[in-house]
Order: structure tokens, then sequence, then C-alpha cells
């Protein structure tokens, strides 16, 4: 065991988890392993075996006798990281994370004696990684495969952080409890836990500089360093689930609005091609009031990757005063890179987000896109022999899928804090068939779906979020939450808004055979109202500095606004005024409000609307005074 204030230079496989000391092993990785457990780790990774078959990244080995399940080994010269995913006596199939090409029988397989693991850090915010959690920022070429599992990279493990303790040599520590931060990594404070198997009194501190392997605390006799690593697959633990709801605010009026997900909650979009659902994950990560983002780009193309690292890194948070990518985390394992990366980036980023969770802090996991996710096992379980399920892809999909979004919670930590993981995953169905597997299996698994249709997108509304598919499981209890914090009517106003949209669905279709003007006044009120409600409110420019982002009130004062125009209408056709009047009269002023507005201004909004309805009472009271309307309405 190294000596307090001791450095150590690690190596790219390190930092995948694939060659952890001893130390690390049983005291920064947090997974109850004793220091007797380490040394067998490190008498394991002696062990060395052979390759006998290679198909793509499918590679059978033989003589390890004693590898485990889901163990990472070592093939070939180069090292190339692969995990067991099936043992038989004395012959194992791992899948590599990285291109098998040059790999070829009798090259030699070493074990490694741990599972895949992410070395969970203060150089994680503002920072792209691959699936495997290595750092592409110093890659010979950005967002490309790795070969050199094995090289050292200095950039990560030689790196100086200032270490503040938070507690004094003497006290007693529980596991999950602070022990100090690290306040130059990033505009949200990285703070520094004791491990979940590690608890005790605190027998020495270090302070000041310590790269990441370096010992930061002694605890209960184990050291515990400053970057911990942790295997991607294992849930990390905590106290308890919160079964009490609170909203993720998004910023996009659709999803608040009419389909809210809960902080800790899993969310699901699925959409076919040129739906735009990049562009709605970008929206949400750019403005959910989350404190850290993990995006993970699962098989999406580079230049998707390369936008949205630039969106990110030029976009001010309002919330800190310095960048959005300062407190986000990029996972990029675009389409070029190796496959089976594919299947470790969705564990990793979710990990990484509960890592910030244990330190106090609502993290939000965006996946783009689990069905790429999803692919890659396909391929991986037909080279492998595997019986095909339905599509092809393996019977274990469904446990896979339910593995992976039951991992969003909203939890009491270790450390005693109050945080969450939420989890939303795009779905990307080939030829945009909601009946395929991945998209059915995941609405099984997700407290709500938004659902992206394509006659919305074609014809320029965006977010195209269908409000006849879409759902949310938990609208009724958030609805209690903003009873309780100063919105009574969010529920009745939510209910009005659905109500309104389907009957005005109901009614273009019966209008499309009859004409509109055949219908009574008051369903000729309701197409109105349902085009005022789209174009005015569930529109929103994503590229507006007004309406790219919308706070809670500003939205809930534009549907409200919409509504109380509506019930003026149907009022005016009451009262004896011609459908056709209130139909030519110019609307235009509700559907700007949007944009004439600032993104908080909901004051604004009703000032502007209560200036509309004294002038539409007066005007349709006298209709010879009733203007054509400038048509904005009756798109």
């Amino acid at each position: 065991m190294r000596t307090p204030g001791t450095g150590s230079a690690g190596t790219a496989r390190d930092i995948a988890g694939t060659g952890a000391t001893s130390a690390g092993a049983a005291a920064g990785a947090g997974t109850g392993a004793s220091a007797a457990g380490g040394a067998a780790a490190g008498q394991a990774r002696g062990e060395t075996g052979v390759v006998t078959r290679v198909s793509g990244p499918l590679v059978e080995i033989r003589g390890l006798p004693g590898l485990t399940m889901l163990e990472v080994v070592n093939v070939g010269p180069e090292g190339i990281a692969a995990q067991a995913v099936s043992i038989n006596g004395d012959t194992a199939t791992v899948q590599a994370y990285e291109y098998t090409g040059g790999l070829k029988n009798g090259d030699p397989v070493e074990r490694t004696g741990h599972q895949l693991a992410g070395l969970l850090g203060p150089g994680l915010l503002g920072t792209v990684f691959d699936g495997l959690l290595r750092p592409l920022s110093s890659a010979p070429l950005w967002l490309t495969q790795q070969r050199q599992s094995s090289t050292e990279d200095p950039t990560v493990l030689e790196t100086e952080w200032d270490f503040t303790p938070s507690v004094a040599v003497g006290d007693t520590v529980r596991a999950g409890q602070v022990l100090g931060i690290v306040p130059t990594a990033g505009t949200v404070e990285f703070r520094v836990m004791a491990p979940p198997s590690v608890s005790g009194e605190i027998t020495w501190l270090a302070q000041g500089k310590v790269r990441p392997l370096d010992p930061v605390a002694r605890v209960g006799g184990v050291e515990v360093t400053l970057a911990q690593r942790w295997p991607v697959h294992r849930p990390r633990p905590f106290g308890e689930r919160i079964t009490d709801l609170v909203p993720l605010q998004t910023g996009q009026r659709v999803l608040d609005l009419l389909f809210p997900v809960p902080r800790g909650a899993a969310a699901a979009v699925p959409g076919g091609f040129g739906t735009g659902k990049t562009l709605t994950l970008q929206q949400i990560a750019k403005w959910s009031d989350a404190d850290v983002i993990v995006y993970v780009g699962c098989g999406e193309r580079g230049n998707e990757m390369a936008d949205v690292l630039d969106g990110l890194s030029g976009l001010d948070d309002p919330r800190t005063g310095g960048k959005l990518i300062d407190r986000t985390v990029i996972i990029a394992n675009t389409s070029n890179m190796p496959m089976m990366a594919r299947e470790a980036s969705i564990a990793s980023g979710v990990t990484v987000a509960e890592f910030f969770r244990d330190m106090g802090y609502d993290a939000v996991v965006i996946a783009d896109s689990t069905s790429r996710w999803a692919e890659a096992l396909r391929e991986f379980a037909n080279r492998n022999g595997d019986l095909p399920a339905e599509e092809g892809y393996p019977a274990s999909l469904a446990s896979e899928l339910a593995a992976f979004y039951e991992r969003a919670a909203r939890v009491r930590t270790l450390g005693g804090a109050t945080a969450s993981v939420t989890v939303i995953g795009a779905v990307s169905p080939p030829g945009g068939d909601m009946s395929e597997p991945v998209t059915t299996g995941t609405q099984r698994f997700v407290r709500t779906l938004w659902l992206l249709d394509r006659d919305l997108a074609y014809s320029r509304h965006y977010p195209a979020v269908s409000w006849r598919g879409s759902f949310s499981r938990d609208a009724e209890s958030l609805g209690r939450w903003y009873s309780a914090h100063g919105d009574p009517q969010w529920t009745a106003r939510r209910a009005r808004a659905s109500l309104l949209l389907a009957e005005a669905d109901r009614l273009t279709a019966l209008a499309e055979i009859i004409g509109a003007s055949s219908l009574p006044g008051h369903e000729q009120m309701v197409l109105l109202g349902g085009r005022l409600l789209r174009d005015g409110v569930l529109l929103q420019n994503a590229l507006s500095p007004n309406d790219g982002y919308s706070s809670a009130d500003k939205g809930a004062a534009l549907l409200q606004t919409v509504l109380d125009v509506v019930d003026t209408c149907q009022a005016m056709v009451g009262r004896g005024v011609p459908p056709a009047d209130v139909e030519r009269y110019d609307f235009s002023p509700i559907l700007r409000l949007r944009e004439d507005t600032g993104p908080t201004d909901a004051e604004g909004v009703r000032q502007r609307a209560r200036e509309f309805l004294r002038r539409l009472t007066a005007d349709l009271d006298q209709p010879s005074t009733v203007q054509p309307a400038a048509g904005a309405a009756h798109g």
C-alpha cells in the first residue's frame, strides 16, 4: 500500500479499471473488496491464456481456468480490453471493446482480476470520453477508436488538483460522507466522499496539490484516493428511495405543461428519422434545471456529437455564470467507434451520474440513442450463436432495458443528501415502426414517453411531441406538487389543454369532410382554440433567445392566456356573435407572446393577455369594427 503523499503514474487500462492496484481495489473502488481481495486480483493478473477464435468483437479464449464472469482481460499484444460474457470449463467467450483487426489464434490473453470500471474523479466535468471513460481530448485524432489501452495518459493521471478538506483528523465519518472539495474542478463543486464500504475515524488528511491516484485521507485504516474506481455495470448504493415527486423543469413547454417528468424518473423519446430527437435532447441538456448533465452519444454520427460539444461549449450557464460545458460530461461512442463500446457507454454514463448523485446533486443522463446500443447487443448475440428472439434481438433485451432504466432514482444518499438520477433515452425505430421490440420494450419501463410525430416535424412544428401518443404516468402526482407550491390550477389547466387538443383533432377530421363552416359555432371555436394552443404555446423556437427556453411560470401564463381567449370567444358566440367574425379577428398578438416576452417574463405575458382580452371583448361587441385576421391563426 502506498504511503500518504506519494504519487503513482497509471495507464489508460487503469482508467478503464482493468489494472487497479490493490490499494485502489480496497479503498478507491468502494466495492467492499478487502486487502486480501486486492491481493487475489494481483495474483489473477499474472495468469495468461491464448486466443482460439476471433469473430469481430467476439473472441474465444482458452487457458484461464480461474476467469470470472464479467472480468476484464487484455487480449493480444496491444492489450485490447475485453469482458468475459460466457465461461465453459477452460474456454471462455469475451466481448472486445476495441477494434479487433490484427488479432489471431495463439495471441496472449492476460487476466486483470477486475470488472470494467471507470475512474471517477475531478477531471470528469467539461471533458469528452469514449465508452470506456477514456478521455478523447488527449487522443491523436479526436472522436476516433483507441487501440493504445496500455499506454500511460499523463493528462489524466499526472494532473494535480487542489484538495481542501472539510473534516479534521480525529473525526468519525460514515460511508458516503464528504471529506473535502476540489474547488477548481468545474462550476459544480466537486466533493470527495468516503467510499460506500469505508467508515471510521480519520487518522490522516492531505491538503494542497494531489493527483487522482494519490490518497487524500486515511479512514478506519483504509486509504481513500482522490479519484475512485467503480464497476460501471454495478449500481452505486444509496440509503433509500424517495417516493415524493419533484418535477424536472426542462424549459420546453410541451413537456413541462403536458407530459412532465419527475426528478429520478425515466423517460423515452421515440421518433423516426428527421423528427428532431437529437435537437430535443440537446434542448433538454441546455435548459433543464439539473445540476449535472451526462450526455451519452451512442452510435450517432460524429458531426452531431461535434454540434453538441460546440453548442454546450459556447452556451453561457445562467445558473453558474460560467459555461454550460463546465457542468457537463460527454461520453462519445460515435458510429465509427468500436461497436461493443456502445454497450459500455450506456453503463458508463449512468455510473458517472450516480457518482455526482452521491455528492448530493440532481443529475440527468441523456442517451442518444438506445436503439444503437440494442443493435450492438443483437450483433454480438448473433455472432455468439445465441437463440434470437423477436427481430433477431437477444432474449435478454427486456432485462437489459430494465436494468438501464431502473438505475434512475431519487434517493437519500449514504451521506444523507437528497439527490437524483433522471434517465432520458432516445429510441430510433427503423422506418419509424413504433411496434419494434426496442420501442415497445422501452415503454414498459419508463414513466414518461415523449413520442415524436413525423407529420408535426414535416410541418415545421418543433418540438414535434405528439399529444396523442405521449404520456406521463406521474402527471397527477406532480399536480399535487404544483398545488402545494403556489399553482393550484396546474392539474385543471393541463386537463383542459389535453381535452382541447383531443377535441380539436376530432373536429379537424370532421371539418375536412363537411367543411369547418358547417360545424356549430362552439365547435368552430374549439378548432380555433386548438390552433392557438398549438402555435402559441406548444410550438417553440430553439434558435430564439426569447423562446428557446421557457420557465414554468411563463409556460403556465401562455397556456392560461389561450384558455382565457377560447372561453371569451365561446362566450361571444353564445351571445350571438357570428363565428365568422371571431375567425376573422387578428389573433397574431397571442401567437407572438412567446417571442415578444423574455424567457421568464410571465408577468409580461399576463399583462399583454389582459390588454388583448379587453380589446377582443370590445371589438367583438361591435362586429363592424372587426378587421380581417393576418392569417396567423388560420394555419
